[in-house]
């Protein structure tokens, strides 16, 4: 007499696990079958992410295969919802980590193209043009310190403002006052003033 073994679909979960870990695939997409629709749309209710949400569910089972074996006890409906969980939080936290770091990338590429130097920095850097020191010495000395430390220095106004022990309101309208008066001495003294349109840069 022939003894008919269970069908994978006749069989329990554990007994499904149990094939699995002898790297049964059918048993595995017996499981699949059996446990991935409430497992969907319960991670569906933690997540709106729908392709994150099809992402877990792939990596859950992916984990099934490769730890079945390790299963001990739980209700198998527990243990996978246990890995599925932790597959999403995993998910969401590398998909916060990128957000932020694209959010990084943005903001630091906005503060370069808003410091981008204007004509009276590119002068005082020397980027473009020779020694203005003439210029410089027709700048009163409040007004000179503050371009030396947020042009040449490279300091921000936050910055500039502790080094000159001044508020940072100070230090914005002081810049914008020298670079008006360092046009006017470029001018005067006849050197080489790039462009003639309105003043650039930040404080």
């Amino acid at each position: 007499m022939k003894l008919l073994h269970p069908s994978g679909e006749d069989r329990d979960d554990e007994a499904l696990l149990r094939a699995v870990a002898r790297g049964d695939t059918e048993a595995l997409a017996t499981l699949y079958d059996r446990h991935a629709g409430w497992l969907l749309a319960r991670l569906s209710r933690r997540c709106a992410d729908g392709e994150t949400v099809r992402e877990v569910l792939q990596d859950t089972f992916v984990t099934v295969w490769r730890s079945a074996g390790s299963h001990r006890g739980a209700q198998v409906g527990g243990w996978l919802w246990v890995i599925a969980s932790r597959r999403l939080a995993d998910a969401q936290r590398t998909h916060a980590r990128v957000r932020l770091a694209a959010l990084a990338e943005r903001a630091e590429h906005e503060e370069r193209a808003a410091t981008a130097p204007s004509a009276e920095e590119r002068v005082l850097a020397g980027l473009e043009y020779g020694d203005v020191g003439a210029a410089l010495d027709r700048i009163s000395p409040e007004l000179r310190e503050v371009l030396r430390a947020t042009v040449i220095d490279g300091l921000t106004t936050r910055e500039a403002a502790r080094l000159l022990g001044i508020p940072e309101g100070t230090v914005k309208t002081r810049a914008m006052r020298a670079r008006r008066e360092l046009r006017a001495a470029l001018e005067l003294l006849e050197l080489p003033v790039p462009g003639a349109g309105p003043l650039g840069g930040t404080a």
